[in-house]
């Protein structure tokens, strides 16, 4: 009955995720940036132009295949970067209900990410120093903390390993190289990387708090245990 039940759940959420989308589950009521991450460094302090150093030493580093996969990296901002550690069966457009999930937390944990470059207001590294060879220079001059793919990468990370937790260790290393290639691309800090991990994971353990977000997750949890793709 249950099983039935939580099928049930999960049709009715993907036929409503082309329905308006209601308030944020992680608002600036309850999830305000300036109240769970520390402030960036200044450009001018010791930490600022050590972290502008240790992008100086990877610009002199990084091969052209460590390059080639940063950018690739740069491009993608969805679950679809686990693919490769979850296999031929995570197959998002068999996956409704799994598909629904990660929407949400892709709106949620954008959502947070803007409010905290919004309010940081950190310049990034070829803003500070245009001797830089960054991937892109086509983001908000002011948005590099916390790194917004970064977040993404570890909040996902973080309820894909809840859905899966046989392959969590694999999926947390790939969320891990996944945010290091922000650094290989030179558009942020190393502590915007930092702070993206903490601000990922606390999004994350949030929303799990949250009951109209657990019932999608069941749901999907469900679902990937009948296809085939939980382990």
């Amino acid at each position: 009955m249950r099983r039935l039940m939580l099928l049930a759940a999960a049709t009715m959420l993907v036929a409503a995720k082309h329905a308006p989308q209601g308030p944020l589950l992680l608002n600036p009521g309850n999830f305000d940036p300036a109240l769970l991450l520390p402030e960036p460094p200044k450009d001018d302090t010791a930490l600022g132009k050590a972290e502008l150093a240790q992008l100086h030493v990877i610009d002199r580093m990084r091969t052209p295949d460590e390059l080639a996969r940063a950018k690739a990296d740069d491009a993608v901002k969805s679950v679809s970067i686990f693919t490769a550690v979850m296999g031929a069966r995570f197959d998002l457009e068999k996956l409704p209900a799994t598909k629904a999930l990660f929407h949400t937390v892709r709106e949620e944990e954008k959502a947070a990410a803007d409010r905290a470059k919004d309010h940081f207001k950190r310049n990034r590294p070829w803003v500070t120093d245009p001797s830089l060879h960054p991937c892109a220079t086509d983001d908000e001059p002011q948005s590099s903390y916390p790194s917004g793919h970064v977040t993404m990468g570890f909040s996902m990370a973080a309820i894909l390993a809840r859905l899966v937790p046989a392959k969590a260790p694999a999926i947390m290393a790939r969320a891990a190289d996944y945010a290091h290639n922000r650094l290989v691309c030179e558009v942020h800090f190393p502590g915007d990387v930092t702070a993206g991990e903490a601000y990922g994971l606390m999004v994350a353990e949030r929303l799990m708090e949250q009951p109209s977000f657990r019932s999608e997750f069941d749901a999907a949890k469900l679902e990937l245990e009948q296809a085939g793709a939980a382990g």
